[in-house]
């Protein structure tokens, strides 16, 4: 169990923030949980609860930062076979497959990949998280598929989740999208924030949000009497917003195929080859991967790198599309 702080502050440390301050002295307690334990009232300066992250501290001042005891999570396993691409004893790297959220929410608090972690091993995962996130350093959206790292102890949570906050993981997701991106390639940096119009969607603001950054480059361009203009683009993310990349390709104009939150219903298209037709209308996903994924082993220390290939159901789109190329 970890330990609470108590700080006494030294002159070099002087007008520090109180944040800064707790991570500089505690390496195992990223900025983020800092900041949340300080905002739930945790923080005490000087004997008084202070809920400012960024309270200048001077020389002498008294630090007392609880740390609460884990919550018992009341979750039900789920008998799902994970995908398990790594695993060691600090953490796990699954290939999600679209249809399943990552962790319970409003509607579905049973049939989750955190339920199915619960199932595999209930034991070994990171609990600083909400408590029905056992495990879930960052997440993917329901109908997207491929590749999440799994935090099975707290130090490997507060590792990753720093490296996140750093921007210094590398994740690349593979994606078609309707039309083409002009320039073929660039940096998408704007603000996010919730759609006014739908709570449950995100939008670009000019005045609010958080920043997010998206750097995209078309892989290939579709384009002939049988196919629609189609373009299968590579986004490499520098932050991770909810719904980043959807947003930034409906900001363009360009759709990704299959979101059915960002996008109208597929309606067929006179004239284009039938069998891409019935694939694009059947398809129940969007058609966005988490392809690629690499970070910095919070205990080894080592390089840690993975690729996912696509899913069958978007595979063979992307076959049908080459073909009719030909």
């Amino acid at each position: 169990m970890e330990k609470n702080i108590n700080l006494i502050i030294k002159k070099e440390e002087n007008n520090l923030r109180v944040d800064v301050l707790i991570n500089k002295r505690n390496k195992l307690l990223s900025r983020t949980r800092i900041k949340n334990l300080i905002l739930n009232k945790k923080l005490k300066l000087n004997n008084k609860i202070t809920v400012s992250p960024s309270k200048k501290v001077i020389t002498g001042d008294k630090i007392y930062l609880e740390i609460p005891s884990p919550k018992k999570t009341s979750l039900k396993p789920y008998n799902m076979k994970l995908n398990i691409i790594y695993e060691d004893d600090d953490l796990i790297v699954i290939n999600k497959p679209s249809g399943i959220a990552i962790h319970p929410g409003a509607g579905n608090y049973d049939n989750t990949i955190v339920n199915a972690l619960m199932n595999y091993n209930k034991n070994s995962l990171s609990t600083i998280g909400d408590e029905l996130r056992p495990g879930i350093v960052h997440r993917i959206d329901k109908d997207t598929s491929g590749l999440v790292v799994i935090a099975k102890n707290n130090k490997t949570h507060e590792g990753l989740s720093s490296q996140f906050n750093n921007h210094s993981i590398i994740r690349i997701y593979q994606l078609l999208i309707w039309g083409k991106i002009r320039p073929p390639s660039g940096k998408i940096n704007t603000l996010i924030t919730r759609s006014k119009k739908n709570r449950q969607m995100m939008e670009v603001s000019n005045i609010k949000g958080k920043r997010a950054i998206t750097n995209y480059k078309t892989i290939k361009i579709f384009e002939n009497e049988k196919t629609p203009t189609l373009s299968l683009i590579e986004c490499k993310l520098e932050t991770g917003r909810t719904h980043q990349i959807r947003v930034h390709m409906n900001y363009l104009g360009n759709s990704i195929i299959g979101d059915k939150k960002y996008k109208k219903k597929y309606k067929k298209i006179k004239g284009i080859d039938s069998k891409l037709n019935s694939l694009l209308s059947k398809l129940d996903r969007q058609f966005l991967h988490a392809k690629t994924l690499g970070f910095i082993h919070p205990s080894s220390k080592k390089k840690m790198f993975f690729n996912s290939i696509l899913p069958k159901e978007l595979e063979n789109i992307l076959k049908l599309l080459i073909k009719t190329e030909k």
